[in-house]
């Protein structure tokens, strides 16, 4: 097949590979030139007429288009949504499993009860000014001076570029703290020492006031200032973290229901394949998942504008589904103050790929959440205290949405690609889903998994949602995603920073 229609109601095809001009795609005869992932026209729209796929509007045609023309920027535009929402009227229940029918995999069972599925140890900075520090500490515990510790995943520094500059309260700040916390307190994580400089904005006392964190072996703090200068705060933090080693090393994995993990539900580098081929293989996962009593968390808000009336359909209570509207809301008047556009978002290579607005893009993104209820909707970094389907406010720049879902407790993470991501995770790691064969092929070290035969038709959708979903299993039990073996992760903590830079 040279062409993939997803509706009836749909008033374009994709393209499945390029076609020449003269090329018959259903009733109609290409004019030009198509690439491969890119729409064709299969009826005439005038200037203003609805351009529909997965029977919903993306746009408009900004000119006459003709059936069988190419359909893309050139001559589709943008409005702002206009949806009239609905709440609960597309519920699904979930069929959960029995107990005895429960999965599991081979986490670690923390004190709090919650679980993990790698044991770091973090150092967690509170200002960019500590940064150095914290690298030079983590830098010490290489693979040979943690050899004596095997259950041990490594030391990693999450470091940042804010921390000061910054009003004292509001949005910007309540937000790092969130992911300070998040991270201080992440299941993943056997022993945590935080990093400060003494005289930042963000202090650290304060973080552990408004949490009721408290010291102890596992979890100590430290400023530069106090420890009078770098040098000293390198010797002290590394001979803390030594002898927090001997006790982080005592943890061991346990049989732990499937009902203890929270995904990451992620995409990034989208292509036109995106929403056809692995976002919905990815769904399906997340249903088998929220079956087992566990929990996906859906987020990039900007990604699912345009699609956001599908989720509020499937809101377990008007609340949840006007908590997410509120959200909507704040982005749209948030593009506007900072003279944007909702649609600045498909980037150049989700366009290269195929997509021609931010509601195209959304209504594939959204396809990763699956069919299930939508059981709350999350600040962002905040902790995710529902289970099954969620959401979880965030940018659509992946390493910062990335942070706030971890900080929030996902324990593995899941992104799907269609043009390739080189992007990884810790200290939850992060399993690639590739969208296209030819891509995948491409980048065989860095895609876990290929969706790309879901189109050639050798794989099912269930198949294939299967397939994601055991390999969650898989590596909640310590298996090593690729990006995790190259060593991803130790640059992609990005809090998101809100707000003035003062």
């Amino acid at each position: 097949m040279r062409w993939v229609r997803l509706d009836a109601a749909d008033t374009v095809v994709t393209a499945t590979r390029a076609l020449e001009a003269g090329a018959e795609v259903e009733s109609v005869t290409t004019t030009g030139l198509v690439p491969s992932g890119h729409k064709v026209a299969t009826v005439a729209m005038a200037p203003g007429d609805r351009v529909v796929k997965y029977a919903q509007t993306i746009g408009y045609a900004s000119t006459a288009i003709a059936p069988g023309e190419h359909v893309h920027t050139h001559n589709v535009e943008f409005r702002n949504t206009d949806a009239a929402y609905e709440f609960g009227t597309n519920l699904r229940p979930v069929e959960a499993v029995h107990q005895d029918g429960r999965d599991t995999f081979q986490g670690y069972r923390r004190a709090n009860g919650r679980v993990g599925t790698r044991n770091y140890i973090a150092i967690v900075t509170s200002v960019n000014c500590s940064a150095t520090a914290a690298r030079q500490i983590a830098a010490h515990f290489t693979p040979e001076r943690l050899a004596p510790y095997p259950n041990v995943d490594g030391v990693v520094a999450f470091v940042h570029g804010t921390g000061c500059g910054m009003a004292g309260d509001g949005e910007g700040f309540e937000a790092l703290q969130r992911v300070m916390w998040g991270y201080a307190r992440h299941p993943n994580h056997a022993g945590v020492l935080m990093v400060g400089l003494g005289c930042e904005m963000n202090q650290i006392d304060w973080l552990l006031e408004a949490y009721g964190l408290e010291q102890g072996p596992l979890f100590q703090t430290m400023n530069i200032q106090n420890a009078a200068g770098l040098r000293r705060t390198v010797e002290t933090g590394i001979a803390r973290i030594e002898a927090m080693l001997p006790l982080a090393n005592e943890a061991t994995r346990t049989p732990c229901p499937a009902s203890d993990l929270m995904v990451a539900l992620q995409c990034g580098g989208s292509d036109a394949w995106s929403g056809i081929t692995a976002n919905p293989a990815l769904g399906y996962a997340c249903d088998l998942l929220t079956a087992q009593g566990g929990t996906g968390v859906l987020a990039e808000t900007p990604e699912i504008y345009g699609a956001e009336h599908l989720l509020t359909a499937r809101a377990a209570s008007p609340e949840i589904g006007e908590k997410l509207i509120g959200l909507i809301r704040w982005w749209e008047d948030y593009t506007a103050r900072n003279r944007g556009s909702m649609d600045n978002n498909p980037s150049p290579g989700n366009k290269k790929g195929g997509l021609t607005t931010i509601l195209e893009k959304s209504l594939g993104a959204a396809a990763k959440g699956g069919t299930t209820p939508l059981n709350g909707v999350f600040k962002y970094a905040e902790p995710v205290t529902a289970r099954g389907f969620t959401f979880m406010d965030s940018p659509g720049y992946d390493p910062a949405s990335v942070t706030g879902q971890i900080a929030g407790g996902c324990n593995l993470v899941c992104f799907t690609t269609g043009r390739g991501s080189a992007f990884g995770s810790k200290p939850a790691p992060t399993i690639k889903v590739a969208t296209n064969s030819e891509m995948y092929a491409r980048m065989t070290e860095d895609m876990d998994v290929n969706t790309g035969d879901m189109l050639s038709g050798e794989m099912s959708l269930e198949a294939k949602g299967h397939e994601i979903y055991e390999m969650f299993l898989r590596v909640a039990s310590g298996e090593m995603s690729k990006s995790e073996a190259q060593g991803l992760g130790d640059y992609e903590f990005v809090p998101w920073q809100i707000g003035a830079v003062m």
